[in-house]
């Protein structure tokens, strides 16, 4: 197998080497994580045994799947008990951010073994496997309308199936109302952590705020500009830098009957003008993302942080506030000092006016096998108030 030097980047296989003459075939090849295509490419089936498909993906070699669906999500979970057998535990007496380093290895040592397991997506999104579920809808609603024949990692394609799932039932928002639910898209942070928003919820809104106008920066789903509006703000300019997070808060705005009050646009952080209610919820991890998905938890060196926190003095109305949602799990991993938080608002020329705290409620916060797990259970997510100084 090689790999075609084109702008497309071109898997390679053939398709049965006990023929006289092999058939050799490509596809285009995607990752989401941006990796790369494999160097080498076998076909693997039914009778693959799990001990061959393990060291042929830890050597760097994947395995075209042509055998039954459900048998192939089985390899994979064979693969992955491999893998945390072989898998060296985090010392419990590790310092958080070693922790946290080891913890990320791991992880992206196991994506990258699992990833090898890839299969065909035929030229209308389908895929012509054995008891196959129908998956050109989640396809198209992740990657666009179809191109030709695409090879994707099983992994990244169940990812895609369970966005899809997500975004068809969406996740109930109890500060929306009963029953209201906010509907993610594929590669957009989902609201299932519900704290955050209920700071935002419960916050006490500025007296200039009433009836005003707010930006909401890095809105994903669009979801707090949603309670904002139904909290009384008459007008919410929503960004984001992603096109998919673009595209759902649209489409949830529309949803909910609040397009006529949320305007969402991008991708600049900030948009033209000035506010009486700023808030940012941005990624709670001073990290690199590896790949699309992450990017709604890390935020690598504080970008978007920092790119509030200097920009909010010259986009606030008088009178108005900047709301800072963070978690300080960060502090408790040793990605960030508190003491660098406090000194990034004040460098912007800003101050702490006051401060909510909620802990997390979520299952991991209770996890006892979690690695990470003495920070998550310590974590504190905040709505910090600030007003320029």
């Amino acid at each position: 197998m090689s790999t075609t030097p084109t702008t497309t980047p071109t898997t390679h296989w053939s398709e049965d080497r006990s023929a006289p003459a092999a058939q050799s075939l490509s596809a285009r090849w995607h990752s989401e994580s941006a990796a790369p295509p494999p160097r080498r490419v076998v076909v693997a089936d039914d009778c693959t045994k799990a001990a061959t498909a393990y060291q042929l993906a830890c050597e760097g070699t994947a395995l075209l799947w042509r055998g039954d669906f459900h048998n192939a999500r089985r390899l994979l979970q064979a693969m992955s008990r491999r893998i945390d057998r072989k898998s060296s535990p985090i010392r419990p007496d590790a310092a958080p951010a070693e922790s946290f380093r080891l913890h990320r290895r791991a992880r992206g040592h196991r994506a990258r073994v699992l990833g090898k397991l890839v299969v065909l997506l035929e030229d209308d999104h389908s895929l012509s496997l054995r008891r196959a579920p129908d998956v050109r809808r989640a396809c198209t609603e992740a990657y666009g309308p179809p191109r030709g024949d695409r090879a994707v990692s099983l992994t990244e394609l169940l990812g895609v199936i369970g966005a899809h799932q997500w975004r068809e039932k969406g996740v109930e928002v109890p500060a929306l109302g009963d029953g209201v639910r906010i509907h993610p898209h594929y590669g957009v942070f989902s609201p299932v952590r519900g704290e955050y928003i209920d700071l935002v919820a419960r916050a006490p809104l500025p007296p200039a705020a009433r009836g005003g106008r707010a930006f909401d920066l890095g809105t994903g789903t669009g979801v707090l500009a949603a309670v904002l509006v139904r909290r009384g703000l008459a007008h919410v300019v929503a960004t984001d830098i992603g096109p998919r997070a673009l595209e759902c808060a649209r489409e949830n705005a529309d949803r909910l009957g609040l397009a006529d009050r949320v305007e969402v646009g991008g991708p600049a952080l900030y948009p033209d003008g000035r506010a009486d209610l700023v808030v940012c919820n941005p990624p709670w991890l001073p990290a690199r993302p590896t790949s699309t998905v992450e990017q709604g938890v890390y935020d690598p060196d504080g970008t978007m942080l920092h790119g509030f926190l200097h920009g909010l003095a010259d986009h606030l109305r008088p009178g108005g506030e900047g709301w800072l949602v963070l978690s300080d799990l960060a502090e408790h991993l040793g990605l960030r000092t508190r003491a660098e938080l406090l000194t990034a608002i004040g460098s912007a020329g800003l101050r702490v006016t006051g401060r909510l705290d909620t802990s997390p409620h979520h299952p991991r916060a209770r996890d006892t096998t979690d690695p990470l797990h003495r920070a998550r259970a310590a974590e504190v997510t905040s709505l910090w108030r600030l007003t320029p100084d």
